[in-house]
């Protein structure tokens, strides 16, 4: 097969944005990227930071099992 001219382009990082479902305004920004997790809440400059490997960690501990 020959090649294609076209690829495919593999994300950096997801980016999401939290809204209010009661008045739909901005929460925050959740960035997650392959080492890390950011949040930025809404109205503030700069983000916080948490590596997957605490973030899990974590979420173990804090975090609610539930079936998906």
């Amino acid at each position: 097969m020959p090649k294609s001219k076209n690829e495919f382009k593999r994300q950096d990082a997801v980016d999401l944005d939290i809204v209010s479902a009661e008045n739909k305004t901005a929460v925050g920004s959740l960035r997650i990227k392959p080492s890390s997790i950011l949040w930025k809440p809404s109205r503030e400059q700069q983000y916080y930071s948490i590596s997957l490997d605490k973030f899990s960690e974590w979420i173990k501990v804090n975090g609610k099992k539930v079936v998906k």
